[in-house]
């Protein structure tokens, strides 16, 4: 069967895609094309991993291209930035939040359990660097530059930066939402206001706790959490933290309290746990802390032979009294879970899905690119993990069924009547 016909099938039956793409509004005012239709362009150009709206301008020229967009003539560049900008993207929000609660009934979230709790990773990652452009949203610093003439200068750079909010597991990977951080804000104001809007679309229960990293190891933030009802585990990086302090004193020399074999990072591992520790004045509540030490061996090239060397790694991690009854063995995983976002979204959508690109310079309409780039994420990552057989087995690559789907768009099939009935 034609791949992307099988792929635009399963998205309809266990997402109702069309439906969805339909509640997407926007502000035009005499709109001459429909949103849909733009819509499915975007989105067909994510899963074909399209790099900029110039490139899927050109894309619009192929007839079957047009057929299943609904589009009645090919289109420029211009109609998609004019579309994102005054796309409403609370109704993109509402079409990805929709799904991602679809795979969590349809039981394809289990994996991502760690003994039943479903662990939120948080984290922001920075884009579209310039020294040149810039707009209303750009955030600025101030950075040097050796000159031809030898002499460092100041310059200003202008860039974005965004909390990403994921759900990753060993079969699955779905970013449930993003939010820009503002000129001169906090990264930990942008991340309450997206855990606040994760509560109200998502529902408190949608998951159970949230790994995050030393940046956000900060009292106000962590009573935060507390108040919006989820479990945290926080890395403790700083040793001058009095909690950091006391948790090494305090294990210094006793015996682990876990010794084991992780088989997935391939690593010997021993923990430590410390109870009823005070984290800081401003927080304000007990928590407690574990300690990991981990070695391994790591294997590497030099010149013509193989060196083997023992390694080993410390880790500490704070963990909210909402996860006193679960072992320290779940701490373990659920801090180091929170690398996932590095290396199966920010990774993958940065070498996959062109996320560095700008593809139009203006705030509303990068949100909306964003967002639709974060749909079209689940929705691909939902059919080759789930769904395709070929990529559950290895017998093909994620990227090389992008590439199958953009040639099976050249067969003839009625694709106009894919986005019109249904």
């Amino acid at each position: 069967m034609n791949r992307l016909a099988q792929l635009l099938h399963y998205c309809q039956k266990v997402f109702a895609l069309k439906r969805r793409l339909r509640a997407v509004r926007d502000q035009r005012p005499l709109a001459q094309i429909d949103t849909s239709a733009v819509l499915v362009c975007l989105l067909l150009g994510v899963f074909l991993r399209v790099s900029s709206y110039l490139d899927l301008a050109q894309q619009t020229r192929r007839r079957h291209w047009r057929h299943l967009c609904g589009l009645q003539e090919p289109v420029g560049d211009d109609l998609f930035g004019y579309v994102t900008e005054r796309l409403e993207v609370e109704d993109l929000r509402q079409g990805l939040a929709g799904c991602a609660k679809t795979l969590k009934q349809n039981k394809a979230l289990e994996s991502c359990k760690i003994n039943g709790l479903l662990f939120l990773s948080l984290d922001a990652n920075e884009h579209f660097a310039s020294r040149s452009r810039c707009c209303e949203g750009c955030c600025q610093r101030q950075i040097e530059e050796t000159g031809r003439d030898g002499q460092k200068h100041k310059l200003t750079e202008y860039y974005h930066r965004y909390v990403f909010a994921q759900l990753n597991g060993p079969k699955i990977n779905v970013l449930l939402d993003v939010e820009p951080i503002r000129p001169g804000e906090e990264e930990c104001a942008a991340a309450l206001r997206l855990l606040g809007r994760l509560r109200r679309v998502y529902g408190p229960r949608f998951f159970d706790a949230i790994t995050i990293d030393a940046w956000y190891a900060k009292g106000p933030f962590l009573r935060a959490l507390d108040k919006l009802g989820w479990a945290w585990v926080v890395v403790l990086k700083r040793e001058d933290m009095e909690v950091y302090q006391e948790t090494r004193q305090l294990s210094q020399g006793q015996e682990p309290d876990a010794a084991f074999e992780d088989p997935q990072r391939e690593r010997g591992v021993q923990l430590w746990e410390v109870k009823d520790l005070g984290f800081s004045q401003e927080y304000g509540q007990p928590v407690r802390v574990v300690r990991s030490q981990e070695q391994w061996t790591e294997t590497r090239q030099r010149g013509e032979r193989r060196e083997r060397q023992a390694r080993q790694s410390l880790w500490v991690w704070a963990a909210s009294a909402k996860l006193d009854g679960y072992p320290a063995l779940i701490i373990y995983y659920g801090g180091h879970r929170r690398w996932g976002i590095e290396n199966k979204a920010f990774n993958e959508l940065t070498q996959g899905y062109h996320l560095e690109h700008c593809y139009h310079h203006e705030p509303a309409a990068m949100l909306a690119q964003m967002l639709i780039g974060l749909w079209g994420f689940l929705l691909f990552g939902a059919f080759a993990q789930l769904h395709s057989k070929l990529v559950v087995l290895g017998k093909i690559t994620a990227k090389a069924l992008a590439k199958e789907l953009d040639l099976a768009l050249e067969e003839d099939l009625p694709w106009e009547q894919w986005f019109h009935t249904g």
